[in-house]
């Protein structure tokens, strides 16, 4: 068929195409702007009810002791072959079994797997990686550099670079979205991944679709869409908001004490350090909108029942995209969003006997 028909015949759908994707961007924006109004009036509320904090973020001059704590391993960098970038990851028991890798979320880093690292050291090689724009890892400033196809190759060569063929994948939010489209199109790379209050972004687009009150409850999503203006908000009365978005009595993560606060305070407080994990977001949307994809990698998936920031529809949609007898699902009941730090021993539990004939 001659290329001019062929150009002909698609164009109304590229048409189509072209005004869905602008009119995605408009509600994106409006949502953005109508965030920055109320994350903006929390700020100012914060700022005015602590007046001597001002209205930034203060600089740490050094790092909380827990952060070199010697029982949850050895300290790291690895250059990525495809990126030339230099990631830093904490390691405990190489040669004791499998690579088990963890993703951490936002706004977190590798500390937040402090508990699954002592749990599993015994059995697996345990790292914890800083992902690019966290902690010491390196940060590149442009916001092109935070889209998922390199995020996914910093997982894959940080693989590789291990010395490993295949691993189990344990994530957690951001890492959790990482480790699904990872799954997809790294497949021989996983041999079993382990997701902790996270959905594919294909299905959390559909859901939401469907299920309006799911962009209600990430509406912190549309803020960051946002140049800068994030950033100041989040570090207005010394972090506040991440302080209790952290700290919360009903929402955040229990028992967190004030050194283990600032054991992921202390890199964001650094010149840029809320830059690139805000930049993650600042990619969300580009490819909307995404085609359904199977799912097939054997996956044991832990929900709190009470996640403030997802919806328990969701499980249901997951599995409604997997190859059956692939999933193991649970809802932990009276969990929040911070399971690996709120409930370790459940979790503990669920991925021991999920991970069991790896280790017969």
């Amino acid at each position: 068929m001659p290329e001019l028909v062929v150009t002909a015949l698609l164009a109304p759908s590229r048409l189509s195409l072209k005004l869905l994707r602008a009119f995605m961007w408009s509600l994106v924006f409006s949502a953005a702007l109508v965030a920055a109004a109320v994350y903006g009036c929390i700020a100012l509320t914060h700022v005015l009810c602590r007046p001597r904090r001002g209205c930034c973020g203060r600089r740490r001059s050094a790092p909380p002791a827990c952060l070199s704590d010697p029982s949850l391993g050895e300290h790291g960098f690895l250059n990525l072959e495809s990126s030339g970038l230099r990631l830093h990851y904490v390691s405990a028991g190489r040669g004791n079994g499998p690579l088990m890798l963890f993703l951490h979320g936002f706004p977190e880093n590798w500390f937040s797997w402090r508990f699954q690292l002592r749990e599993f050291q015994s059995r697996f090689h345990v790292v914890a990686v800083d992902l690019r724009g966290y902690g010491p890892s390196d940060a590149p400033g442009d916001v092109d550099c935070y889209t998922t196809d390199l995020l996914l190759a910093d997982i894959k060569d940080v693989i590789l670079g291990l010395g490993y063929s295949k691993c189990v994948l344990v994530a957690h939010d951001w890492g959790a979205l990482l480790a699904w489209n990872f799954s997809i199109y790294y497949p021989s790379l996983v041999e079993r991944m382990v997701v902790v209050s996270g959905a594919p972004m294909s299905v959390y687009q559909d859901y939401s679709m469907r299920h309006p009150g799911q962009f209600f409850r990430s509406n912190y999503m549309f803020l960051f869409q946002l140049p800068w203006l994030p950033e100041k908000l989040l570090s207005m009365s010394d972090f506040q908001i991440l302080k209790t978005t952290l700290t919360h009595r009903k929402t955040g993560i229990p028992c967190l004490t004030p050194n283990e606060l600032e054991a992921f305070l202390y890199h964001f407080s650094q010149p840029g350090g809320l830059t690139g994990p805000i930049n993650y977001y600042r990619n969300l949307f580009r490819n909307f909108p995404l085609e359904p994809q199977e799912l097939a990698t054997p996956t044991l998936l832990l929900w709190g029942e009470k996640d403030i920031y997802f919806e328990l529809g969701l499980v249901e949609a997951i599995g409604s995209r997997f190859v059956p007898g692939r999933l193991e699902a649970h809802i932990l009941p009276g969990a929040g969003h911070w399971i690996p730090q709120s409930h370790p021993q459940e979790m503990h539990q669920y991925m021991w006997a999920f991970l069991q004939d790896l280790l017969d």
